[in-house]
């Protein structure tokens, strides 16, 4: 007769008994309660990316992003800084803005017609007695840092004070890209059926790259395999890459581009791994030749042969930065079953679709992945809501998950001693 475990009693002893090197007991995937422990104690705590500055062009120019209970209002003031601001109207609480992009002269609430300014002071409010202070009912800021053309947020009263450190690090791989002077190209939002953790478990191992035949022809075969651990099938990949890899580091260090791993992924608030390294094929890009699918390089590089800067952040997201297109990836709970992965496509400013860029020839390599990863998860987390499932061991190879678990089980405890 088959047995399983019983269940636990409570969200903390599961966190308690968390067991190093194997996955997450079901209900840290499954349940409710913790999944409003996770916007509580992780999404409303800490760094996360939202958007690319290129989403936001004009003054005025503004994106909505919902995170459980919150809503927040990002958006370009006259300025042309970037501010962010809770979307919850000061005078009863309605929420004022419900597209998820747009351009406001003035952020107006529909209910009474409060009125803000796009630096958030209190403009307008009719039928208020003379001696009513405007300046005590501005909206309420959200803590905003831009990297290098990136947006980040931070709900917390106090953030995490390790990301101006982190910033500093990661923004000389980053900006010379040249992302503050690109475009949208486009920007696909997909639900999986899985939990958020499950979608960044997927992200942070390539053991099942097997499943992606399209990233394949670009992406070298042996992320996250020590060399001693490379098996005899994969030896030939694997010493194309390290050849690719020696002719990648001439250039970069002729171009004075960053290239070296920096990888504290669990050993800070604000985790963190960044990268710069070849692709197979051409080496120019993500595409099933790996030839550059823009024409119109990013910035002013000079060659398309740069391989690809790859950037993941605890708890959700990660980026790839190729001489010719930025690709940006969010990742949103919606609920324990249901995650948003939004991605967004950057070119050059001046590039010209269907001059230097086909948009099918640019997305169509990360389509298909995102699609594919979406079924993994959904598969994920059908099993992990079986009575059958048990926790299982990691894989060597997938290191990453088990340094992104222990961040996640890390903030918990954390939150959970408060």
């Amino acid at each position: 007769m088959t047995t399983f475990a019983a269940p636990a009693t409570g969200t903390a002893d599961l966190v308690a008994r968390r067991a190093p090197g194997l996955s997450l007991e079901a209900p840290f995937y499954t349940g409710q309660e913790f999944f409003d422990l996770d916007i509580e104690a992780v999404f409303a705590r800490s760094w996360l990316f939202v958007a690319a500055e290129a989403e936001l062009p004009e003054p005025g120019d503004y994106v909505t992003v919902t995170l459980g209970p919150y809503s927040v209002i990002l958006l370009r003031d006259d300025e042309e800084e970037v501010r962010a601001f809770h979307n919850v109207c000061r005078h009863r609480g309605a929420r004022i803005l419900d597209e998820q992009r747009g351009s406001v002269g003035n952020i107006v609430c529909g209910y009474h017609r409060w009125t803000y300014g796009v630096d958030g002071r209190l403009l307008h409010a009719e039928s208020l007695p003379p001696d009513f202070d405007r300046s005590c009912f501005g909206l309420r800021a959200v803590h905003t840092r831009t990297v290098a053309g990136l947006v980040f947020i931070c709900l917390a009263a106090q953030p995490p004070a390790d990301f101006d450190e982190v910033a500093a690090r990661i923004e000389p791989y980053i900006a010379p890209h040249g992302l503050r002077r690109a475009k949208v190209a486009t920007q696909i939002d997909l639900v999986e059926n899985g939990n958020w953790k499950l979608t960044m478990e997927n992200n942070r191992e390539c053991y099942h790259c097997g499943g992606h035949p399209e990233l394949q022809c670009s992406l070298f075969p042996v992320y996250g395999y020590a060399e001693q651990d490379v098996p005899p099938v994969l030896r030939p990949a694997y010493d194309r890459y390290l050849q690719a890899d020696a002719e990648s580091r001439t250039t970069y260090e002729t171009l004075g581009l960053p290239y070296a791993a920096i990888e504290e992924l669990d050993t800070r608030a604000t985790g963190f791994r960044i990268q710069r390294e070849p692709l197979d094929g051409a080496g120019e890009s993500f595409t099933e030749d790996g030839t550059a699918a823009c024409g119109k390089l990013l910035s002013d590089f000079t060659t398309p042969r740069l391989g690809r800067l790859s950037l993941h952040m605890q708890p959700n997201a990660w980026f790839h930065f190729l001489s010719d297109h930025a690709i940006t990836f969010s990742v949103i709970p919606l609920a324990p079953d249901r995650t948003l992965v939004r991605t967004t496509w950057l070119v050059h400013a001046d590039a010209v679709e269907g001059v230097d860029y086909d948009l099918d020839a640019l997305t169509r390599v990360w389509t298909a992945t995102n699609d594919q990863d979406a079924l993994l998860v959904a598969r994920a987390q059908q099993g992990i809501s079986s009575p059958a499932y048990l926790p299982g061991p990691y894989n060597p190879t997938e290191y990453q998950v088990e340094a992104f678990v222990n961040w996640y089980v890390t903030r918990l405890k954390a939150h959970l001693a408060r």
